[in-house]
């Protein structure tokens, strides 16, 4: 994988709602980040597989700043996570 196809796939995993990427299970994800980047950019075969390969390992990063995107949205709609996981527990 060159360097322009990994800025352009990053860009596709910060265009994603966050909410779409955490609810995707593993394997569909990797496909919609995949077929996004495939709409921007044309891959062969063999770099497909690569995609699909890198996209796999880096499915908890993913997830993670997908989380993250999450929590400082969260705030501006007037959710405070915090008081949500207390009154879950109490």
């Amino acid at each position: 994988m060159n360097s322009s196809m990994l800025r352009q796939l990053w860009t596709v995993v910060e265009e994603s709602q966050a909410h779409i990427l955490l609810s995707l299970p593993d394997q569909d994800l990797v496909n919609q980040l995949l077929q996004r980047l495939q709409e921007k950019e044309t891959l062969t075969t063999e770099e497909s597989k690569k995609v699909k390969g890198y996209i796999r390992l880096r499915t908890p990063l993913i997830r993670d700043l997908a989380q993250s995107r999450l929590r400082e949205f969260q705030p501006h709609l007037g959710i405070n996570p915090e008081a949500r996981e207390l009154s879950v527990n109490h």
